[in-house]
């Protein structure tokens, strides 16, 4: 179940940081609410798993979550670059995040 908690936490990441482009500095009112919730909704989730895994495994697969998720949707829906050296680091990324998965030591 912590797993689970820690996939949806980095999902809500995305979302909200994918989110701070649309608030333009948090001057509209609904893109701002919206970010706000993935924000807080991330942070319980987040909380609620590391519970149960290590915190430097939690923290890690999350915020692993959501930079290889906000980098590919800025890629896909802001029209951001697709360099061949970006989509190497952001595979280094998803390596660290297997890695950390499987190492932490059986939850």
């Amino acid at each position: 179940m912590p797993w689970i908690l820690i996939g949806l936490a980095g999902l809500l990441e995305v979302g909200w940081a994918i989110g701070l482009k649309y608030t333009e500095g948090f001057t509209r009112l609904v893109p701002s609410i919206f970010t706000g919730l993935g924000i807080a909704g991330s942070m319980i989730l987040l909380s609620m798993a590391a519970k149960s895994l290590p915190i430097g495994t939690a923290y890690g697969v999350w915020v692993g979550i959501g930079a290889v998720g906000s980098a590919l949707l800025g890629i896909v829906i802001l029209g951001e670059p697709a360099t061949a050296a970006r989509i190497f680091f952001l595979s280094l990324m998803v390596v660290a995040i297997v890695g950390l998965k499987l190492t932490s030591g059986g939850h």
